[in-house]
């Protein structure tokens, strides 16, 4: 299994049976390293309504009919745009064809504005762990820190956990390195920073620090084998 990021919270996980595409912000995303037309996910996992993470759901989904799991009332939403969708609420778990999906909380909004400038509440935002081929992955989504991260930490045994360090509006790279000894995963990784300025970071000092585990920054592009 290869898990793969592209930049702000874009992350993807390609199984022996499937592709997994998490909040694909694509378009007006100058990290991303992919095209909305070369990306053809199974499935689409969703952490909360904002522009930067449905990003590109509905154009992709159609294209792949491609099954968007999301919280309920942006599955509802994305729904009424004909997509195929799963909805999900905060501490839900469902095993799915590819995988196990269970709902965390976060600290955070989830509103988006379509393209007719409709503005789109998108419920509860969440934190993804997906449990596939033996191995638990952990995307926070955008949140703030949070004490019961440390109670995600005791009740899974994280492989790999995406960590927003942006500050502004998540939790900054100091709030980030307390998350990661909550977390306990063995290997984590920063999301939501170096998008736009206002929330630029230093990935490799994060990572440096990081522990227990290790802190790996990656580029748009660069993944790790699972």
């Amino acid at each position: 299994m290869k898990v793969s990021f592209h930049g702000q919270s874009v992350v993807q996980v390609q199984t022996k049976t499937h592709n997994i595409l998490i909040d694909p912000f694509i378009t007006g995303n100058g990290t991303c390293d992919l095209e909305v037309d070369d990306v053809k996910p199974d499935v689409i996992l969703l952490t909360h309504g904002h522009n930067d993470h449905v990003g590109d759901t509905i154009d992709i989904a159609q294209k792949n009919n491609s099954l968007v799991v999301a919280p309920n009332e942006l599955a509802v939403y994305l729904e009424s745009r004909g997509l195929h969708t799963h909805p999900m609420h905060i501490g839900g778990a469902h095993q799915f064809e590819f995988g196990k999906v269970k709902l965390t909380p976060a600290f955070h909004g989830s509103m988006f504005v379509d393209e007719d400038g409709n503005k789109i509440y998108g419920g509860m935002p969440a934190g993804i762990l997906l449990f596939v081929e033996g191995k638990t992955i952990y995307h926070a989504g955008d949140t703030a820190l949070f004490s019961d991260l440390k109670l995600i930490g005791d009740m899974n045994e994280i492989d790999l956990a995406f960590l927003p360090i942006g500050d502004n509006f998540t939790m900054g790279p100091d709030d980030a390195l307390i998350a990661a000894e909550w977390v306990k995963a063995k290997t984590v990784v920063p999301i939501h920073y170096n998008t736009f300025p206002l929330i630029e970071q230093d990935g490799d000092a994060f990572a440096s620090k990081v522990k227990p585990g290790k802190g790996i920054a990656l580029n748009p592009g660069e993944g790790i084998e699972l």
